[in-house]
């Protein structure tokens, strides 16, 4: 007598674990991309934001101009491993979460990409700009960090809903530092209407507390998965593997 059929798992979101646990790639890349982008961001140091005029801003690059070329260049070779530690990330988490997770990674390399570009531009003729124009092309590399709030909060909240849900495996502290980190980065969408102080674009609230926290736990999170993590198979992965069995 014929064995009753396999009966097909009916939501694609079932997740189930190969029983892997931790990855060295990860945690290479991880590792990598933690010291570029502290070196990187060392090297540029504290940039002039919105409330600089532009005469100020010609003199902070004719001053940081060296170290700007460093930024951009540890941000190009940062990159790759930058790429990996989203991808394998990515693995970690079920479905839907996972593809919110790395599209919001990904808009956040590339337009991190697209910034360092343009400060690139930038420093490479500081000496022939021209007040206005080194103004208003800093302009545009700036409001980088307002409106790349959109791509951190899209990164962030997928994870911490499955941490604060205990869901996937993922730890509680995962979503209670993602949580206080989304609610930062919400609050820094103000910085699209600031003008200085604080809240201006390509100010503290950017730099420091925004890119900090969400660059934290960005870090501590990749971290964990590289030690702990456990790679999750999609419903169909889960059904061609009890067919094959």
């Amino acid at each position: 007598m014929d064995s009753a059929p396999a009966i097909r798992p009916k939501a694609d979101h079932l997740q189930d674990d190969n029983g892997q646990m931790g990855s060295r790639a990860l945690l290479a890349a991880t590792l990598a991309t933690a010291v570029l982008f502290i070196a990187g961001q060392a090297a540029l140091g504290t940039p002039p934001a919105a409330a600089e005029t532009g005469a100020q801003v010609i003199a902070w690059l004719r001053e940081h101009g060296q170290g700007v070329r460093w930024y951009v260049w540890m941000t190009t070779v940062g990159t790759p491993p930058f790429v990996l530690m989203f991808v394998l990330l990515r693995r970690i988490l079920p479905t839907p979460h996972r593809e919110m997770f790395v599209l919001g990674g990904f808009i956040i390399v590339i337009t991190t990409a697209v910034q360092a570009w343009t400060w690139g531009g930038l420093a490479l003729h500081a000496n022939n700009l021209d007040p206005a124009t080194a103004r208003a092309i800093l302009d545009v590399a700036i409001f980088w960090g307002p409106v790349l709030t959109g791509a951190t909060t899209t990164m962030i909240a997928p994870v911490a809903l499955l941490a604060l849900r205990r869901r996937a495996g993922i730890p509680l502290w995962v979503g209670v530092a993602g949580l206080a980190a989304f609610t930062e980065q919400c609050i820094e969408t103000v910085t699209i209407f600031g003008s200085a102080g604080f809240a201006q674009p390509g100010g503290a609230m950017n730099l420091q507390l925004g890119a900090g926290l969400t660059a934290a736990w960005t870090l501590a999170f990749a971290f964990w998965g590289g030690l702990r993590g456990r790679a999750h198979q999609s419903a169909d992965q889960v059904y061609a593997t009890r067919l094959g069995a």
